[in-house]
């Protein structure tokens, strides 16, 4: 069962810093998340498994998750891993940024095909745009992405992006969970 208090807390000690930051979106920030710090953490990736794992059992349950290597490759690592022990085994992928330009040539990793459905994971949602490239490559494997999974959601425009396109963010948290206010 997923202990959010839990979550939040190794989030403050191992992942949110404090300074001046560009983040992947290019856009600038006085705090930054560096979700590794967790997912790469045995508490954490089990923490984070868990909460995901409860996440899907509301909706339509995938066949896969996956997302954006790297960062999604200790969470799907972990999601899977968990819902094997759970009894509810899920199959995993990994989203290439590149493809790697020998053998298959392709952007999708894992023992997933084409009609199967996928749930993107993600640790950080600012704007959504590495999910959104993820979805991109995930469809054109020929998988129905069903949402985005991340563990927390900066407020900062990723759900309305994934929603102007169909998809659904849930989230463990929100920035506002840490008493931060995301810019208006």
């Amino acid at each position: 069962m997923y202990d959010k208090q839990a979550l939040m807390e190794l989030m403050r000690q191992k992942a949110l810093k404090f300074g001046h930051f560009t983040l992947a979106s290019g856009k600038q920030a006085t705090y930054y998340l560096d979700g590794k710090q967790v997912t790469l953490d045995p508490t954490g990736a089990r923490l984070v498994a868990e909460g995901f794992l409860d996440l899907l059992a509301e909706g339509p349950r995938p066949d896969a998750v996956g997302g954006m290597s790297i960062g999604a490759d200790p969470i799907t690592a972990a999601v899977i891993t968990m819902s094997a022990v759970r009894g509810e085994p899920l199959l995993g992928f990994l989203v290439r940024k590149e493809s790697k330009g020998h053998g298959t040539n392709q952007f999708l990793e894992g023992p997933v095909r084409p009609g199967q459905t996928a749930v993107i994971v993600e640790d950080v949602v600012t704007t959504g745009g590495s999910s959104l490239k993820a979805i991109e490559r995930v469809e054109a494997f020929g998988m129905k992405v069903l949402g985005v999974l991340a563990i927390i959601d900066r407020m900062e425009g990723g759900a309305a992006a994934f929603a102007s396109r169909g998809y659904s963010l849930c989230s463990l948290l929100t920035i506002r969970d840490f008493g931060i206010e995301p810019p208006a």
